[in-house]
């Protein structure tokens, strides 16, 4: 194992606060990592770590290292690029993610078209509606569709996209087209909702006279798969809320109707998010143009 391997552990772990999730972002085994940094205390003759079964703590001697590690990380980083830039012949994994319906209609029919043009770069997609730790889990990339949360990471936006309410008619036959937000809760509508083990109650966040509202939503059934709440939808089985453009066909051909079209639902922004540190790898800023300006032409106007 090279020095270098090791203090790009060390930095990760101390990130991380983890050695397995270390281990995960720099896709080696936990017993490398641990490895890595043992072969490093040893070398330095210091400690850097406090360990306990629950928790792994920088020493003072480690919060010090992890200082200067991270200034020889970040200029190694900046002298690969450079160099990169000018042989223009970037390679490696480049680990994208984006959730199941967006990431099938407008990242998984690029990746071929990518890789012809960058044949030395290969392109590792993960699609899920569950969302994703970026930073933990080790993705360069990631397409997302409504406001991030983690204020570290950065946001190339694409574009606002609208949402809207609908249904399908055959369940406006049977329990009347609501007009507003507030009676498709008070008249105990089902409202089809995205969610995983372990997620927080459901609310959509709705455009009122007063200004934007949270409404609390429940109903028969629930799915970590988007495309599975339009089947459902489509079936007759309640109300999804969904971007425009996922539904538009089916608006179209009115194999569904809006709803509540009183108080729509607040746009979402589609953008790519990235830890900072990864738009000095070529490949990542290379795929998100490449990808940003293909979807944004996809989109409505």
């Amino acid at each position: 194992m090279s020095y270098l391997d090791n203090i790009r552990t060390f930095t990760r772990v101390h990130e991380l606060g983890s050695m397995s999730a270390a281990a995960r972002d720099q896709r080696i085994s936990p017993a490398v990592a641990s490895a890595r940094i043992a072969q490093l205390e040893s070398y330095l003759g210091v400690r850097l770590f406090q360990r306990s079964t629950r928790s792994l703590k920088p020493t003072e001697q480690g919060r010090l290292f992890y200082e200067g590690a991270l200034k020889v990380i970040e200029a190694l980083e900046a002298a690969e690029t450079a160099v990169m830039n000018v042989t223009q012949s970037p390679r490696g994994s480049l680990f994208v993610a984006a959730p199941l319906g967006v990431g099938r209609r407008f990242i998984a029919p690029l990746v071929p078209e990518f890789k012809a043009d960058y044949p030395e770069i290969d392109v590792r997609l993960r699609l899920s509606d569950r969302g994703f730790d970026l930073t933990a889990e080790g993705i360069d990339l990631g397409l997302f569709l409504g406001t991030p949360e983690d204020s570290t990471l950065r946001i190339r936006k694409i574009a606002d996209c609208p949402r809207v309410l609908c249904a399908a008619p055959a369940y406006i036959e049977t329990r009347g087209l609501p007009e507003t937000g507030a009676e498709i809760i008070a008249q105990g509508h089902a409202c089809l909702n995205l969610r995983f083990p372990g997620a927080p109650e459901y609310r959509w966040t709705l455009q009122t006279p007063q200004g934007p509202e949270r409404f609390s939503v429940t109903g028969p059934f629930e799915s970590d798969d988007g495309d599975v709440l339009t089947e459902w939808a489509l079936a007759g089985h309640g109300i999804i809320l969904k971007p425009s453009f996922e539904v538009a066909p089916h608006l179209a051909s009115g194999a569904l109707v809006p709803v509540a079209e009183a108080t729509p639902p607040l746009p979402v922004q589609l953008a790519f998010l990235y830890p900072h540190k990864r738009l000095q790898d070529p490949k990542v800023r290379l795929f998100m143009e490449f990808a940003a300006n293909r979807i944004a032409a996809q989109l409505p106007r």
